[in-house]
């Protein structure tokens, strides 16, 4: 060792019974260890783990064993892989996390574990669980319908053609290896298992494209047929027609994303048009590249850089308010109303976007009792709730207010609903019973709820 330098730092051995045993040889690779770590029992195979230190929560299938356990206020999946996929996936899970791009947080590689009787054991890898968010299989009760199948494949889609953007090429494209959350009637795609995928800075080839986009095809296609199989697919669903949908697709997001447009030198508005069509697919155009014909009559426009996460970002800069990408739409689209019903068209908009949080979004969120509130996020209940209320509003034929709307969606749907903050042994079926709705957090005056009504 030369001079100067400090031994390694390694986790001493802990002799207490009921301690798990440590070895001096096993090595800990993580941006910022989480104290907890070291109290699971790496000492055992994760097979053997005991069942006091496992969260019973539903996974995807996976070529290798995966086990979810708590950490320090939070669960993490734990994965026992080769010590060099390990960490090839750790490191690409963060150059992917710092690239914005969905997927699941690397916490840390372990490698060096022996057994108590000195046996080598697999090395893992620890990712964070994406809270609110649920594998394939466990995304419906009895049976996956056909419109809930095809929102799957249309997110995962959308999660290709961003990967294929940044030059990531994925090489085992399936819905096993993708965690979805509700995105506002949608979903929302996170890449799980990154031990096949590569990054090329300098894009991907159309074959390297082709070849993801044929695999995706091919195991989406498998999965389902699997899940017909097992009589859990719908009989109107066609499983070979459902994962040929993620070709068109992705065919059509690819083309709008990075195709080149010409037209006539007078219709510069096409511009614009681009733009707000890209605007509309939640993307930003960070550089677009223009060029003119010879003759200077003809306008050749191509996108260049192009970001994801438009209305997110525009949301979370009014309101400072998180949300997936369709759920910030619908929550624009809510406050754009708010300020044309309220006359609030000519203040400044992140001054109208405070008073619709305070006046609107959180009073909504404030509603929901204690017990209730892991069931969803709370840009997707209030999603839920503006969709209730305007079934309440066709079903009556009036207009339904939101505090009324509030008080039904959380007794007749929010209430029945399976907590997917942490969804443990899914149920096959829900309950019908109305429960009275009893709100258990901070006293609202009679004049704050007046004032909400007469806002709303």
């Amino acid at each position: 060792m030369p001079a100067g330098t400090a031994p390694p730092v390694r986790p001493t051995v802990r002799t207490h019974p009921e301690e798990p045993i440590v070895s001096d040889s096993m090595s800990i690779t993580a941006a910022s260890v989480d104290p907890g770590l070291l109290d699971l029992p790496w000492d055992l195979p994760l097979a053997d783990w005991p069942d006091d230190t496992i969260v019973a929560l539903p996974k995807g299938i996976s070529r290798h064993l995966v086990r979810f356990v708590h950490l320090s206020g939070y669960v993490a999946a734990v994965k026992e892989t080769g010590e060099e996929i390990a960490r090839s996936e750790y490191e690409m899970l963060r150059t992917l996390q710092r690239m914005d791009v969905p997927c699941v947080d690397p916490v840390a590689v372990i490698t060096g574990r022996v057994s108590a009787d000195g046996e080598p054991l697999h090395p893992v890898l620890v990712t964070r669980h994406l809270r609110f968010s649920l594998p394939y299989r466990a995304l419906y009760s009895q049976t996956l319908r056909p419109e809930t199948a095809t929102r799957l494949v249309d997110a995962l889609a959308l999660l290709l053609v961003r990967l294929h953007v940044i030059g990531f090429y994925w090489g085992d494209v399936s819905l096993s290896n993708t965690l979805f959350r509700r995105d506002a009637g949608s979903f929302a795609a996170y890449l799980v298992d990154a031990e096949t995928g590569k990054l090329y800075p300098g894009g991907l080839s159309n074959g390297q494209r082709e070849n993801d986009l044929e695999v995706a095809r091919v195991n989406i296609a498998g999965e389902l047929l699997d899940l017909e199989a097992g009589g859990r697919l719908d009989e109107n669903a066609d499983a070979v027609d459902v994962s040929n949908r993620i070709v068109a697709q992705y065919r059509t997001l690819w083309k709008e994303l990075t195709g080149t447009e010409q037209f006539d030198i007078k219709e510069r508005w096409r511009i614009n048009d681009r733009v707000e069509r890209l605007n509309a697919l939640g993307f930003d155009i960070e550089e677009l590249s223009i060029h003119t014909t010879e003759g200077g009559s003809q306008v050749r426009i191509q996108p260049k850089v192009v970001d994801a996460g438009h209305h997110q970002r525009r949301l979370l800069r009014l309101t400072g308010l998180d949300a997936g990408e369709n759920q910030a739409r619908r929550l624009l689209n809510d406050l754009d109303s708010y300020r044309a019903r309220n006359g609030r068209d000519q203040l400044d908009e992140e001054m109208v976007a405070h008073e619709w949080v305070s006046r609107v979004f959180e009073p909504v969120i404030r509603s929901i009792p204690r017990d209730l509130r892991g069931r969803l996020e709370p840009a997707e209940v209030f999603h839920e709730l503006l969709e209730h209320r305007w079934f309440m509003s066709q079903e009556e034929e009036r207009s339904v207010s939101l505090p009324e709307a509030t008080t039904a969606y959380i007794n007749d749907v929010l209430r029945h609903r399976r907590d997917e903050r942490l969804l443990i042994n899914p149920p096959t079926s829900s309950m019908t019973l109305p429960i009275p709705v009893v709100d258990d957090t901070a006293p609202v005056s009679p004049d704050d709820v007046e004032d909400w009504r007469a806002t709303v």
